[in-house]
């Protein structure tokens, strides 16, 4: 009796185990992730869950000083949690960390599977890689203001000279000599603001924007070069007064006559 008891019971405690073996391999099986619209990859729920409609929860979230809460459904992310805290902190969702109970929480974890009830607290850190990036993105930022101020100076000064270039063109069309050396000067302002434009760092608009001053200049010079051509083939125009004089008619007395 004693042996066959110790047979059944050895017998139990195989198909317990084998019943626990296989339970758990079916949970590991059952568990499927499913990829969300925004390309978030999130463990995917059963349909029996997502019948019942999950409740709201509301989060206290401290972020350094401040203090703030938001309403959320309790089957949502932390990366849908880090859309919400956008608005009210300003920082992007690939800027924060969410910490919760000591462990920073990945985008695809749900609130509810991680415990979090209504009036929980998380901790929002700014992640330290993100202020690095905005500092050079502040620096490019002022970089490329910088640039635009510089092209903008320099456009206005060409403007300037493309106007005093156009009027000597046309005093020389119109056949008036125009002085060399005012046509030479206004080379040399020209060239020197073609240097002023290579100096300048610029990239994007700014660096589209650079090009195009930059081939006003040149088409001003190669315009004065031609107006200089031209210039020396005018005479000049002497215009000289001359007077006519005339002798005095005779003057011849007149006599009177007395009887």
């Amino acid at each position: 009796m004693m042996k066959k008891r110790s047979n059944g019971y050895g017998k139990m405690s195989e198909s317990s185990t084998t019943t626990t073996t296989t339970s758990s391999t079916s949970r590991e099986e059952e568990t499927e992730w499913e990829m969300r619209p925004g390309g978030m990859l999130v463990q995917k729920r059963s349909e029996s869950k997502d019948i019942v409609s999950a409740p709201t929860i509301r989060l206290r979230v401290a972020y350094g000083a401040l203090r703030h809460e938001i309403s959320v459904n309790s089957q949502a992310t932390f990366g849908e949690v880090k859309k919400l805290l956008t608005a009210e902190t300003g920082l992007q969702p690939d800027e924060q960390r969410v910490i919760f109970r000591g462990k920073e929480r990945e985008n695809g974890e749900y609130l509810d599977m991680c415990g979090l009830k209504d009036r929980s607290k998380v901790i929002l850190m700014q992640d330290p890689s993100s202020i690095e990036r905005r500092v050079i993105q502040m620096r490019r930022n002022a970089k490329i203001q910088s640039a635009h101020r510089a092209i903008s100076d320099v456009s206005m000064e060409v403007d300037k000279l493309a106007e005093q270039v156009s009027a000597i063109e046309k005093s020389i069309t119109n056949g008036v000599k125009v002085p060399e050396v005012q046509i030479t000067t206004l080379i040399e302002m020209l060239m020197r603001l073609a240097i002023k434009l290579d100096s300048i760092s610029a990239e994007g608009d700014a660096h589209a924007q650079k090009n195009l001053q930059g081939k006003r200049v040149q088409k001003c010079v190669e315009t004065l070069d031609v107006v200089k051509i031209s210039n020396a083939r005018v005479k000049p125009v002497i215009v000289t007064t001359k007077w006519e004089t005339f002798d005095p008619p005779p003057t011849t007395p007149q006599w009177e006559f007395f009887d």
